[in-house]
This record gives structure tokens, C-alpha cells and sequence, in this order.
């Protein structure tokens, strides 16, 4: 039997409203599977049953609007939705900002997406192009609320260099940045002077302090490589790897927990990431076969990592020792990815990835990962004061 969950996400709160708000209005509806309701009730399901509006138009973002897409950089095409009959249009393919054409006959777009905490998220960059384009056609945008499963360990990592923006990273902030999906979106509109018609629905009973599970809303896993809450704990650091020739786990049922090459031996590679005293973590030495991706079908050495302590992880510190530690141990074999990457030609993926040069040349240069992380320090402590004003809760 469901019980009633301590928060309530903005789709919640605007469900028990009666979608009010939204009366008389032609409506845009962005969406994927998590965007449910405390009772496992789809957005698409409630806008169809409400009444009081007219349901124009459904948008997708990365992975597709029903979440099937397995990889980055694999498009989907837009289609009629068969239940309501409404157009459905990709916002990861030939278009990712909306076109005047797709936001024509629409009086509101409203945005309910999951995101996990970190920078490169594609979804994040999702909504800003949204707002963004709303705001060119005089669009109101309405974000549905819902939390930031990392949010409780804070602002980690580098800020974006705008000169290395891209479509995971779009906006100044560092590669962990504490924000709900409302406040980033309330950030990015202050920050980059979008000026967008732009309601937030807040969410009723959260504090940054809650962990997801305690929340009492239900999971439902945003993107194929992450089914869990533990994959969202390490992925802002670990989606680095992406970014190298090592595997970060696809193709295996741990992805982002999971990683190696298999040029790696195991237990070397863990003997050296015990020697730098990583906080919240212990590293198991293992092999894996990736079905598909990287090293599909071969026999790779690595490590899972268990978060043994959440409250002390630091995910992109873990994430950089594992780089230098393989960056140490095996230089001739371990190399960084080449563009292509998230439609960047030109510049490294793990630059783009990263906010700029300055991981991989540390890296590279043999820089300790406690070093590497210490230098973070002045980004960090800028960005929590320029993002101050954002901030809803707590």
C-alpha cells in the first residue's frame, strides 16, 4: 500500500492545486518516465484527466520521452503519441531548443524532469534551451520542482569555463552544484539574463539535508545507465571516464559504480587508491565483461566502488584518484577519449566534461588528486555565494 510521501514534488503540489495555475491555457508538457506523481501517476496521465486546459504538445529530452535510448549521442525522432494523440517531438536529435514551429499554438511550456545534481546532465541544458526559446516567443515556462538526489554533499569541483560550453554545460556552475532542477532553472534565468516568463512549483516538505529515499517519492530511474540511487551518488564524479578509453561501467548491471580497461590489474590499481584516504569509499578490486560499449565482449580489470559513508563522499575527488591512479600506473596504455562527444567536434571531451583544460593537464602532469581537488576550493566558495539568491530552500 502507498503512503503518503514527506515531500511533495512540484507535480504533487500542483496536482493538489487542481492545476489552478494552468487554467484556459494551450499547453506544452516536457517530459520522461520519472515524471510521476507520489502515487506513481504520470504527468502525461494526470494532464490528460485534469481538464480545464487543452494538452497541445509533448516534448522529450535525451534518452526519449519514454526513456528507451540506451547512449549518448543516440537520437530519437519525434512521433504521435498513440494514447492522447498528441505530437511528440525530440529535443535530442535534429533540434535540441525548441523550434518558433514546435512552441506555436502554446500558451505555457511546462517542465517536469528528473535531474541528479551534476553539470553534465544533459537535462539541465534541456530546460534552459526550452526557457530560452520560450522566452524568444513570449512562452510562459512553468518547472514542476523535484529533488536533487546529491544535494546533501554540497558544491563540488571546477566552474564551467564559458569557453568550453557545450551540451553539458551551458551555464557557470561546478561539476556538483547543490541546486534543485527550480533553482537551477531560477540561477540560469538571473545568471544568463534569459528574462523568461517563469513560475516555479515548489516543492512542499523538502530540505537539502534529505537524502532521496527519505523523501518518501518514489525512484524511477531517469536515464539507462542510472538505475540507482547509488549509480546518482557517484556519477558526478565518474561521468569523467566517459571522457577516457577506460569503461565506466555500460553494458554491465553496475554502470558509474563499475570501471576499467582491460589493460588494468585490479589489485594494483586499488592498492594505490587506499593509499590517498578517500573519504565515504572503499574500492573492491574486480573483472567484468562489458555486453556492449566500450570493451564490449572483452575481459577488463577494475574496481566497484561501494559508498560506504555518504555523508563524507566526495565524488569528484574519488573519480579524479582513479584517474591519476590509472594515469600513474599505466601511461602507454590509458588515453583520453577524441571528439566527438554530446555534439563538440573540436574540443576534448573530458575539457567540456571537466569545465576546461585544467583537470586533464593536472592530471596528465602527475598532480595529486588532493591537490587537484584543493584547487577547486575558490570555485566552489564562488559559486555558493552566486548562487545564493536562487536558492528556495533552506
Amino acid at each position: 500500500m502507498l503512503t503518503s510521501p514527506v515531500v511533495r514534488s512540484g507535480l504533487d503540489v500542483l496536482r493538489d492545486e487542481g492545476f489552478k495555475r494552468l487554467a484556459g491555457k494551450r499547453l506544452g508538457l516536457l517530459v520522461h518516465p520519472p515524471s510521476v506523481d507520489g502515487r506513481f501517476t504520470h504527468a502525461v496521465s494526470l494532464f490528460r484527466n485534469a481538464g480545464g486546459f487543452e494538452l497541445v504538445r509533448l516534448f522529450g529530452p535525451q534518452h526519449g520521452i519514454r526513456g528507451e535510448t540506451q547512449d549518448n549521442m543516440i537520437e530519437w525522432e519525434g512521433f504521435k503519441d498513440p494514447a492522447t494523440g498528441v505530437e511528440v517531438c525530440s529535443l535530442y536529435g535534429q533540434h535540441r531548443k525548441p523550434t518558433p514551429a514546435m512552441l506555436s499554438g502554446i500558451d505555457a511550456l511546462v517542465i517536469d524532469m528528473q535531474d541528479v545534481g551534476a553539470r553534465p546532465y544533459t537535462f539541465n541544458w534541456t530546460m534552459l534551451l526550452c526557457m530560452q526559446a520560450c522566452a524568444e516567443q513570449g512562452v510562459e515556462v512553468v518547472v514542476l520542482d523535484r529533488p536533487n538526489p546529491v544535494a546533501p554533499l554540497g558544491v563540488e569541483g571546477p566552474l564551467l569555463d564559458m569557453e568550453y560550453k557545450s551540451f553539458v554545460g551551458l551555464a557557470p556552475v561546478p561539476m556538483m552544484h547543490r541546486l534543485t532542477v527550480g533553482e537551477l532553472a531560477v540561477f540560469c534565468d538571473q545568471r544568463l539574463k534569459v528574462a523568461a516568463d517563469l513560475d516555479v512549483v515548489w516543492m512542499s516538505g523538502y530540505k537539502r539535508s534529505l537524502w532521496f529515499e527519505e523523501s518518501g517519492l518514489p525512484w524511477v530511474f531517469p536515464s539507462p545507465n542510472l538505475p540507482t540511487i547509488e549509480s546518482c551518488l557517484v556519477y558526478p564524479g565518474f561521468v569523467l571516464f566517459e571522457a577516457t578509453n577506460l569503461s565506466e561501467g555500460r553494458g554491465t548491471t553496475r554502470p558509474f559504480e563499475v570501471f576499467g580497461a582491460p589493460f588494468i590489474d585490479p589489485d594494483a590499481l586499488v592498492r594505490v587508491l587506499e593509499d590517498w584516504n578517500l573519504p565515504g569509499v572503499l574500492f573492491r578490486p574486480m573483472h567484468f565483461q562489458p555486453t556492449f560499449h566500450k570493451w564490449g565482449g572483452k575481459v577488463c580489470g577494475g574496481a566497484q566502488v561501494h559508498v560506504l559513508d555518504k555523508a563524507s563522499l566526495k565524488p569528484m575527488l574519488t573519480a579524479t584518484a582513479v584517474l591519476c591512479a590509472v594515469r600513474e600506473l599505466w601511461p602507454e596504455d590509458f588515453a583520453w577519449k577524441q571528439p566527438p562527444y554530446e555534439y563538440e567536434a573540436a574540443k576534448l571531451p573530458i575539457d567540456i566534461l571537466a569545465g576546461g583544460p585544467g583537470l586533464r593537464e593536472a592530471v596528465d602532469g602527475g598532480e595529486s588528486p588532493h591537490s587537484i581537488a584543493a584547487s577547486w576550493g575558490a570555485d566552489e566558495k564562488s559559486f555558493r555565494e552566486a548562487s545564493a539568491g536562487s536558492l528556495h530552500y533552506d
